[in-house]
């Protein structure tokens, strides 16, 4: 719960924690699909992200033998406390991606029953299985077991299928059956599955969730692109935390500014010469990380875009990221559109 002092503009905020993982402050980067690797993870951290979640992971890609799951194994010292994000279908597979993610040193193993992408559902993965409450319940059951206390286990979930009240029965009844299970928290998104990402998160059905729940842990999602929301939704839903995605992508300084207007200050709009040292810096990382510099030049290119809507020339700065093809032609947006500036 979030507590105003008058005097001081200051609000009192709780420390987070899932399961014996300790977290720290109750705002953290979300898992991702195409953005959350550990470049941005590093970016993020150095801007003072408490926790962060891996990109959503198949599980069957965990189990193939290959540089992909290779590349999902790798978890360095510097990457703590981390969460590895599973989706799928079948239970059993579940189960044995979690036991190798818990191997490689994931610190919290995390379901999705949330992606609402319609090649996602067709595989009756993600958002489909709160339309199937056995399922999801065998899935989580499983993984909890397979992972035997070594780790804890959260559920990504959203507010159901659609808005019907079978669906809002259907959720509630996985939401039971999993803490019973023994899942440490979940993370609810305030849309359907429906609504994909259309219309506004329901901040009065995470206040419910929170409610039913009681001194079990919840963490808000949807709709957080501010420090401002965050606290927004924390102060209104009494939701333990809060799980950052879009809002994080090209902001990392979301976080710092969480803790900022946290202690009754304003959030801090970062100078150009902040953001374009966040923007080599996630270069740096993906160069890390990457031994063919043009890939690596593109995977920071997509966030690079998103930077651009902190520059006060946004679409001239969006449209010149885009046409970046090569580490020389990066450097050289950097310096036209930070630099001088």
């Amino acid at each position: 719960m979030l507590l105003r002092d008058v005097a001081t503009g200051k609000l009192e905020i709780g420390s987070l924690a899932i399961g014996n993982v300790t977290i720290g402050r109750p705002w953290v980067q979300a898992a991702l699909s195409g953005y959350s690797d550990l470049a941005m993870r590093r970016v993020a951290r150095r801007y003072g992200a408490p926790y962060a979640l891996n990109e959503v992971v198949i599980d069957e890609k965990v189990l193939q033998r290959g540089k992909g799951r290779e590349r999902v194994l790798f978890v360095p010292d510097d990457d703590h406390p981390v969460g590895g994000q599973l989706m799928g279908s079948a239970p059993e597979n579940f189960a044995l991606a979690a036991r190798d993610l818990v191997d490689a040193g994931y610190d919290v193993i995390d379901i999705n029953f949330g992606c609402p992408v319609g090649k996602v559902l067709g595989r009756c993965r993600g958002g489909y299985l709160l339309g199937q409450p056995r399922i999801a319940i065998d899935i989580v059951e499983r993984v909890v077991e397979s992972v035997a206390g070594r780790r804890p286990v959260t559920v990504k979930l959203r507010r159901g299928v659609d808005d019907s009240p079978e669906s809002e029965a259907k959720f509630f009844e996985i939401l039971d059956a999993i803490f019973a299970a023994g899942v440490a928290a979940v993370t609810v998104h305030g849309r359907t599955v429906a609504q994909k990402y259309e219309g506004q998160s329901s901040t009065d059905f995470l206040r419910r969730v929170k409610a039913h729940a009681g001194v079990r842990t919840v963490l808000a999602s949807g709709d957080l692109f501010t420090a401002e929301d965050v606290l927004r939704v924390l102060a209104a839903t009494g939701c333990d935390g809060a799980t950052i995605a879009r809002g994080a992508i090209g902001n990392p300084f979301v976080f710092e500014n969480c803790d900022r207007v946290a202690s009754g200050a304003e959030a801090k709009v970062p100078s150009l010469d902040e953001q374009a040292t966040a923007i080599r810096l996630h270069l740096a990382e993906a160069l890390r990380l990457c031994k063919d510099a043009s890939r690596a030049v593109g995977a920071t290119r997509r966030h690079a875009v998103q930077y651009a809507r902190l520059h006060p020339d946004a679409i001239a700065c969006r449209d010149a990221w885009c046409t970046v093809r090569c580490q020389a032609e990066f450097e050289r947006v950097c310096r036209d559109f930070y630099d001088a500036a």
